[in-house]
């Protein structure tokens, strides 16, 4: 199992557009994949899920992937958590 902290860096957080992408991505892994943000926990390859988080700039969230290709969903992952913009 792969863990690894992020600060989302998104202007608008993490609202439909960039959740969706992030769970289409997530989902063309074999691995699990889970979010955590305030206190919850989450899959990660669930969109209303993700969105229960309510995610906003600023926020720490932590990525917990465990399975086959775990470090190649951490990388493209991360990115996303790091790089999403309007």
């Amino acid at each position: 199992m792969l863990t690894q902290n992020f600060v989302i860096t998104n202007p608008t957080g993490f609202h439909v557009r960039p959740t969706k992408t992030f769970v289409q991505t997530a989902s063309t892994f074999p691995c699990k994949v889970d979010v955590l943000s305030k206190g919850k926990k989450v899959n990660g390859k669930s969109s209303i899920a993700m969105l229960t988080l309510g995610i906003a700039q600023h926020d720490e969230v932590t990525l917990e992937i465990d399975g086959e290709q775990e470090e190649q969903a951490m990388e493209a992952l991360g990115k996303l958590l790091t790089a999403i913009h309007e």
